[in-house]
């Protein structure tokens, strides 16, 4: 964690929702702002250095999966900041959209504050390690893939390629253990520290993202392969 306390952008157009999550929050030590509609989300995240959104899916003036666009869109200039999504709709199609642009984590209301805050300190945590993991680990490299663990980049057949928080720290963890299979469950515990409340199919939806992403033909994959009933490996490199 940095040295002053952790700020977070929570967005949410409920006042009683903004009291309930924000006080909590506050209460562990977060810097905590709330806005209630996606315009002033961006104005807000343009002025200020933020390190996690808490974004609901159903906004006024913009809603959340455009705001998520355009905060991803932003991280070419250096500001790829974990994004938590809330949404009241818990159709399939809400979470891969969410997903595929790229939240870092989703829940569907109703939620307890103790999942909540658990989600939050998750996230935080795994974006405070990525930030001060070891500064001499040695790119990896196989085929036309390179990953960069200091840098937290990733080039494809010589092309850099823009992936989310979420899919580095997936990827990375099965490209540092090439052969091994991976059941989603410990992905999700590599990712989040943990399992608890997660859909293991979250899993999938990044995979599936990552494979567009990689993949010369994504039906037929070089890198990410699925392991039928189990989960998923990268390739081996013997």
């Amino acid at each position: 964690m940095p040295d002053r306390s952790p700020r977070i952008l929570l967005v949410d157009d409920e006042q009683p929702i903004q009291t309930l999550l924000s006080f909590p929050l506050q209460r562990d030590g977060y810097d905590v702002v709330t806005v209630a509609d996606g315009r002033d989300a961006l104005a807000r995240f343009s002025e200020q250095h933020f390190d996690l959104v808490v974004l609901d899916l159903m906004l006024p003036k913009v809603d959340g999966l455009e705001v998520c666009r355009r905060l991803r869109a932003q991280a070419g200039n250096g500001k790829t900041v974990p994004i938590i999504m809330l949404t009241a709709r818990s159709e399939e199609i809400d979470k891969v959209l969410g997903l595929e642009l790229g939240a870092d984590d989703y829940i569907t209301k109703p939620f307890s504050v103790r999942e909540f805050r658990s989600r939050v300190k998750a996230v935080l945590r795994r974006a405070a390690l990525a930030r001060t993991g070891p500064a001499d680990e040695a790119p990896i490299e196989t085929l036309d893939l390179v990953i960069d663990p200091v840098k937290r980049s990733v080039e494809v057949r010589g092309a850099t390629v823009q992936i989310t928080f979420v899919e580095f720290e997936i990827l990375g963890a099965l490209a540092r253990s090439p052969g091994r299979v991976f059941t989603r469950d410990m992905l999700l515990t590599r990712v989040w520290g943990d399992s608890a409340y997660r859909d293991p199919r979250t899993i999938d939806v990044h995979i599936r993202h990552l494979r567009e992403k990689l993949e010369v033909d994504a039906k037929e994959p070089e890198y990410l392969y699925t392991v039928r009933g189990v989960g998923y490996c990268f390739r081996d490199v013997v």
